[in-house]
């Protein structure tokens, strides 16, 4: 196979079966099209790097599915408004609400190109309540509410994280963090661990973290 072929829902099925994970027929259709469009706009612009398109799936997109089980693991709000910063291309958040429908959730990225691919890809797959806005996080903050939830994916050093954007989150709301690592012992006044957990991704071990706001 080649490197660059664009895969079709059953080659997707197969290799998340591998997985352990079955999405439905409609799921797979929206994970599929996002991951076409990945490739495509990844040979123009540098969106995930020299990745084939299995690789994509099974070390890159597949945390949004272990994401999923995790954020449906919590107790969230009915329609829990959500912040996805630094979303890029478009990791988690994308592949997340091609599962998880829950709430209005705001893809945060103040570089033009990808934003652009963020707003396109969101359109062409028919993404409900899922918005994207071009600009600074601290500008997006001042425009908005505060959120019940807030992920992060590397957008900054957590402690960094929870001074700069806890005064956004609401009481009770929480941060989930995509970790290497397992979270800390102590954590700042404040804030507590609401759930871990750990999964493998190849050799790799990551964790979420949701600390919640007390």
């Amino acid at each position: 196979m080649k490197k660059h072929d664009s895969p079709t829902t059953a080659d997707v099925a197969s290799l998340l079966k591998q997985k352990g994970f079955t999405p439905s027929e409609s799921e797979l259709e929206t994970l599929t099209g996002y991951l076409t469009l990945v490739m495509k706009w990844n040979k123009v612009m540098n969106l995930v790097g020299p990745y084939s398109w299995q690789d994509v799936l099974t070390i890159l997109i597949i945390d949004s599915l272990h994401l999923n089980q995790f954020l449906r693991s919590l107790s969230l709000p009915s329609a829990p408004v959500a912040w996805d910063f630094g979303a890029g291309a478009g990791l988690p958040g994308i592949p997340l609400r091609a599962l998880w429908h829950e709430g209005q959730y705001h893809l945060v990225d103040v570089r033009e190109k990808r934003a652009m691919f963020m707003e396109q890809t969101v359109k062409r797959l028919k993404i409900t309540d899922t918005s994207v806005y071009k600009g600074r996080v601290e500008d997006f903050m001042e425009e908005h509410d505060p959120a019940d939830l807030m992920l992060s994916r590397a957008f900054m050093p957590w402690k960094k994280l929870l001074e700069f954007v806890g005064p956004n989150i609401k009481a009770q709301g929480r941060i989930v963090i995509l970790a290497l690592e397992s979270v800390p012992a102590e954590l700042p006044e404040g804030w507590s661990v609401e759930k871990e957990v750990s999964y493998a991704v190849g050799k790799d071990t990551r964790y979420f973290w949701s600390l919640l706001k007390s």
